[in-house]
């Protein structure tokens, strides 16, 4: 499996969440990002762009190493979007309920060979997974801030 056919869903475009997509894309993987803020999928979006522009002024990257990073992250708007994942990631409010629920409502969408990782630091992963019913496949992956600067994660099962 090449890396662009290992497809990451991030939830969550908020600093975590655009920071873990970041660092998918770099990684050569396709990243679909969702949000049920569309204008934080727009801000997620143009921070991105500035980020890259930034890089490319600074040498650090290539205008083709940016552009092809840009290009394997698409921004949508359903949880449905996510489905054809192989991993996806949570990053938003540390909310337990909110959590569960979007954990419940993925499991609807995805493939049964999904992973489903939380990048909670502070809540039980076992009480996010009881929302599921295939619990053996939700983790913690717990990454720093800012994630594209922190080469550190933690892995925690469930």
């Amino acid at each position: 499996m090449t890396n662009e056919s290992f497809k990451i869903g991030v939830v969550g475009s908020g600093a975590m969440g655009a920071g873990i997509a970041q660092v998918a894309a770099a990684a050569g993987h396709r990243v679909s990002v969702f949000d049920t803020n569309e204008k934080a999928l727009v801000t997620s979006r143009k921070k991105l762009e500035k980020l890259l522009s930034r890089l490319i002024e600074q040498n650090r990257i290539s205008v083709e190493e940016a552009g092809h990073l840009f290009n394997r992250i698409v921004w949508v708007s359903t949880l449905e979007d996510l489905a054809g994942s192989n991993l996806v990631i949570e990053a938003i409010i540390e909310n337990i309920e909110i959590k569960k629920a979007v954990f419940s409502e993925l499991e609807t969408f995805v493939d049964q060979d999904c992973i489903l990782a939380s990048n909670t630091s502070s809540l039980s992963i076992a009480a996010i997974s009881s929302a599921c019913n295939n619990k053996a496949r939700v983790m913690g992956i717990h990454f720093f801030n800012p994630a594209p600067l922190m080469p550190l994660v933690e892995v925690i099962p469930a």
